[in-house]
């Protein structure tokens, strides 16, 4: 089934039920009025949520579903954590500047806690106070858990995925090194991620759910232009499960925790890639492109985003249809 929360009803939002093809929707107040109320029991909202998705064609309480009225699937969140599970992006970034990727990166997740207290909805502007901070995109997949027992192995935290989205986890690129120069992560270079319209049960990947990687393309287009198609199924160091188990090795996760999955990025023929105007799968970000580019050619030639820039970041089933619904953001000068 898939699952979203309306931009009415106070900061948390007020669940609907989304058909399949994202065109009907029905609110549910009698079940949860909100997706964390929902997750909260959802041994018991989960099967009441289903019926009335299976019923939504024959429900005469079904609206038209517009994507631009919804706030993120979880408006605020209780916890944010989000991977690096794609080494290679990891692998070409340190390259780029020379410096060697530890053998570490392979076999022990790279993680953040980034700020939940508000996320951006699909069609939100990315505010931004600078254009020489460096603002880019990075197209990810997201699992929402329920609760998750301290110290679970990938094997038990599989079974604690609830709903998957997608995010666009937005980078200062330009407040990076110095925020990591101190030796302390990321805060200010990391400002509030957005996020599809919809979050959807593991059932409805079908058979590109294996448990714990989505095996589609993640589409990216910056103005309408095609950037990036990486499959987030090929790559994918650590899965899902991992990431969860990763997260869980020292503390309890919380019901409605969000695990993000890093930037998608396929290794391209053991390469550092191409764009997609030459042939290749392009990139999910622009500091991937860019830092091909500085590899190859010795210094970056595309601009990170500015004023004006739109983002549309995307997942199309078998069938060709939107399965999470498409997040398009706005770059916009917040003055």
């Amino acid at each position: 089934m898939k699952l979203a929360s309306l931009r009415e009803g106070g900061r948390d939002g007020t669940l609907v039920v989304v058909d399949r093809d994202l065109s009907r929707a029905v609110r549910v107040p009698d079940i949860a009025p909100t997706l964390q109320a929902a997750l909260d029991d959802w041994v018991e909202t989960a099967p009441r949520l289903r019926a009335v998705y299976d019923g939504i064609a024959g429900n005469p309480e079904a609206f038209p579903f517009d994507p631009r009225a919804c706030a993120a699937p979880l408006p605020r969140a209780y916890q944010w954590a989000d991977g690096s599970a794609y080494v290679n992006h990891v692998a070409l970034v340190r390259r780029a500047r020379g410096a060697e990727l530890p053998a570490s990166f392979w076999t022990d997740p790279l993680m953040y806690q980034g700020g939940s207290d508000r996320f951006i909805g699909p069609a939100d502007p990315i505010e931004a106070v600078s254009e020489d901070d460096g603002i880019d995109f990075e197209s990810e997949v997201a699992v929402i858990t329920d609760d998750v027992p301290m110290g679970i192995a990938a094997d038990g935290a599989r079974g604690h995925i609830k709903l998957l989205t997608l995010v666009n986890d937005v980078s200062l690129r330009g407040l990076v090194p110095p925020e990591l120069a101190k030796g302390f992560g990321f805060f200010q270079s990391k400002p509030a991620s957005a996020f599809a319209p919809v979050a959807v049960t593991p059932g409805e990947l079908g058979s590109a759910w294996d448990g714990g990687k989505v095996a589609l393309p993640l589409l990216s287009h910056v103005n309408g232009r095609l950037f990036g198609r990486p499959n987030a199924g090929v790559d994918m160091t650590f899965d899902f499960p991992c990431l969860i188990a990763h997260a869980a090795r020292t503390r309890h996760l919380g019901v409605g925790s969000i695990i993000g999955s890093g930037t998608v990025s396929n290794r391209q023929d053991g390469g550092p890639g191409r764009p997609v105007d030459q042939g290749g799968v392009g990139y999910s970000c622009i500091a991937e492109q860019r830092t091909v580019e500085t590899i190859l050619d010795g210094s970056p030639r595309t601009p990170f985003l500015r004023f004006g820039d739109r983002v549309r970041i995307e997942v199309l089933g078998a069938d060709g249809r939107s399965i999470f619904g498409a997040i398009e953001n706005e770059v916009v000068c917040r003055s």
